[in-house]
C-alpha cells in the first residue's frame, strides 16, 4: 500500500515549521515536555522523527536523540535542519538498534501511521533499556472513528457532535488535509493498551490533554472532542533490580 508519505512530504515539512500544527503547538508539545521534565534522560530514539522537529525540541533541552523515519524526503530534510544529528532511514518495525539501547523512546503521533503496529511496539520495547520510557501520543480513538465523516453540522455550517462509527474495528482510511494526504489506522483504544501491556510495560501516565492556547474557538471546539491522548510506559527493571514506581 502506497501510504502517501513521499508524495506528501513537501506539504508537510510546509505546515509544521519549527512550532508545529496547532495539536503540536497548543496540546501536545507542552503535555510532552512536562513528562520529560520529571527525569533525566541519557539518550532518546524518535521513531517516526519525521522532519526532526522534535528531535530538535529534545537536542535544546539536552537530551541526545536518534531519530528514524522511512519516508527519505522528511529524513533528508531533518538533516538539514540538524546537520550535527543522528538521522537514520529506517522503518519502526525493524529498528536498526541494539536491544536496551535508549532510556528514552518516543512515538509522537507515528501508531497511526504504521500497519504493524504491534511489531512496532514490540520493538520500542526491545530497544528500550530496564526503567526505560516510552513516550507515546496518539490521536484518540473516538477521534479516529468519525474521521472520515468529521463533524456533523446544521445547516448554517456550525458543528453539532461527533460522530462514532465501526469504533471496534481496525481498518486504514486516507486522510486529507494541507496538501497532505496519506493513510491513517483506526483501532480501539483496547488494541493500543493491550499491545503495551503484553509487551510487559507498566502504565505510569494517561491523559487526553486540554490545549493550552491558540484560540478560544479551537479550544472549545477541541475540548468538546478532544484529539490526542498521551501515555507514559515504564519497561520494568528485571526482578532482583527495584520495581519501576507509578508517578
Amino acid at each position: 500500500m502506497n501510504n502517501g508519505w513521499t508524495e506528501s512530504a513537501e506539504a508537510w515539512i510546509a505546515s509544521m515549521g519549527e512550532r508545529g500544527d496547532w495539536g503540536r503547538e497548543h496540546v501536545l508539545d507542552p503535555a510532552m515536555l512536562a513528562r520529560l521534565d520529571r527525569r533525566r534522560f541519557e539518550n532518546a530514539l524518535d521513531v517516526g522523527c519525521g522532519e526532526g522537529r522534535f528531535c530538535r525540541i529534545l537536542k535544546k533541552r539536552g537530551i541526545p536523540v536518534v531519530g528514524i523515519d522511512p519516508t527519505k524526503p522528511l529524513l533528508e530534510a531533518a538533516i538539514r535542519n540538524d546537520t550535527a544529528g543522528q538521522y537514520h532511514l529506517a522503518g519502526a518495525e525493524n529498528l536498526p538498534f541494539a536491544d536496551n539501547s535508549f532510556d528514552l523512546v518516543v512515538s509522537y503521533l507515528t501508531l497511526i501511521d504504521i500497519a504493524e503496529f504491534r511489531q512496532a511496539i514490540s520493538e520500542m520495547v526491545r530497544v528500550l533499556a530496564p526503567g526505560g520510557a516510552l513516550l507515546v501520543a496518539n490521536l484518540t480513538s473516538m477521534s479516529t472513528a468519525g474521521a472520515s465523516t468529521g463533524w456533523i453540522r446544521d445547516e448554517d455550517g456550525r458543528p453539532l457532535h461527533w460522530p462514532l462509527d465501526r469504533y471496534s474495528s481496525e481498518y486504514s482510511m486516507r486522510s486529507e488535509w494541507a496538501g497532505i494526504r496519506i493513510v491513517n489506522w483506526h483501532r480501539p483504544l483496547s488494541a493500543y493498551m493491550n499491545a503495551f501491556l503484553q509487551a510487559g510495560l507498566q502504565l505510569v501516565h494517561f491523559d487526553e490533554p486540554a490545549a493550552l492556547g491558540g484560540g478560544k474557538e479551537k479550544m472549545e471546539r477541541y475540548r468538546r472532542m478532544p484529539w490526542f491522548n498521551l501515555m507514559e510506559w515504564v519497561r520494568p527493571l528485571p526482578r532482583s533490580g527495584q520495581p519501576a514506581q507509578t508517578l
